[in-house]
């Protein structure tokens, strides 16, 4: 697929792997719509992309939809799709506490990562694909391609994250059932898992916990780039035979239990 000139929405694109994208994808000449709860930050990503921000709260059919109108409305329907947002927590599923009492892992707690992440997912893909469907097709009768992030946490989640990997390892699982439901219409389905990388959230921690994280990636021993999120992101799109996978970016780590 040629990028200049398509319309791209990305996802949790106010930050992190999201905003690495959306540069990612402005750099080839796409238009890129950004979708986000963070009215500030998305702004300023959206005025450094040359693109348009959204809020869009991807648990609600009427948020979701709404941001989808506008972006189509600036930007013609899109023909790429990134999911990037998401968010995680760490629980176990059951422990006893410092003061002896025995806790398990709140069930609202665990739908929420679920609704976010699992179904935020599946609701903007699923909206975005039947708009797809209206699209003239391209070469080798392509009409989109969608991006959907999950995490190494869907095949080795570490202690307390039952949840996130829960939520991770369906949207792992949907790819190929999804690309298989779009494949007569030319709408293809990739995934992401990405490893430790350097984002808003993991700079934050000490100093010490980014070096051990670092020297377990047994290579590069470092923190994964976002740009090197948005470099597979663009390979994704424009390689028209990338479809229906679910790929690994870690340094070749596999996480330990904790």
């Amino acid at each position: 697929m040629k990028l200049d000139g398509c319309a791209a929405i990305v996802t949790g694109g106010a930050s992190g792997l999201g905003e690495a994208t959306a540069i990612a994808l402005a750099g080839q000449d796409a238009k890129v719509a950004i979708f986000d709860l963070n009215a500030e930050a998305g702004e300023a990503v959206a005025k450094a992309v040359g693109g348009i921000f959204c809020q869009v709260n991807v648990t609600e059919d009427a948020s979701v939809d709404a941001g989808l109108a506008k972006a189509r409305s600036a930007h013609g329907q899109e023909r790429i799709l990134v999911n990037c947002a998401g968010v995680g927590n760490a629980i176990k599923t059951a422990s006893r506490g410092r003061d002896g009492e025995i806790r398990h892992f709140p069930t609202d707690a665990f739908d929420k990562i679920i609704q976010i992440n699992l179904l935020g997912t599946f609701r903007c893909m699923a909206k975005s694909a039947a708009g797809m469907l209206t699209l003239d097709p391209l070469d080798d009768n392509e009409r989109g391609v969608i991006i959907n992030t999950a995490s190494v946490a869907a095949e080795d989640g570490q202690m307390g994250q039952t949840a996130y990997a829960a939520s991770k390892g369906g949207i792992v699982s949907l790819t190929l059932p999804a690309a298989r439901d779009l494949m007569s219409e030319g709408i293809r389905v990739n995934c992401i898992l990405p490893g430790i990388f350097s984002t808003p959230l993991m700079n934050a921690a000490p100093g010490h916990v980014i070096e051990a994280l670092s020297a377990s990636v047994p290579f590069p021993k470092r923190l994964g780039r976002p740009a090197e999120y948005a470099s597979l992101v663009l390979e994704m799109c424009r390689n028209s035979y990338f479809n229906g996978e679910d790929v690994r970016l870690d340094g070749a780590i596999r996480m330990a239990p904790r």
